[in-house]
């Protein structure tokens, strides 16, 4: 038996028909009300939708206070002779 997408329930499943026809409004609710979403394909679940779990890591500035550069990384003077072997 499927279940359809009931609007109150935060956990629930949906046909992929269903889902299809109002996949916007879905994802706006998991969104705002969290839960999760089960997409069913003939009675079998074959995807979940969940809400993002927060935003993506800001990585500029993430080294400091933890690499300390001895000499110059522009210049490699040490190693000039790789170039010629």
């Amino acid at each position: 038996m499927v279940m359809c997408y009931p609007g109150d329930m935060k956990d629930s499943t949906i046909c992929a028909s269903e889902f299809k026809a109002k996949c916007l409004a879905i994802l706006d609710r998991v969104e705002a009300r969290g839960g999760r979403v089960v997409i069913t394909k003939r009675g079998r679940p074959v995807a979940v939708v969940v809400p993002v779990s927060g935003a993506a890591p800001v990585l500029r500035g993430s080294w400091k206070d933890k690499i300390r550069v001895h000499g110059d990384l522009v210049r490699f003077s040490e190693l000039d002779d790789w170039k010629n072997p």
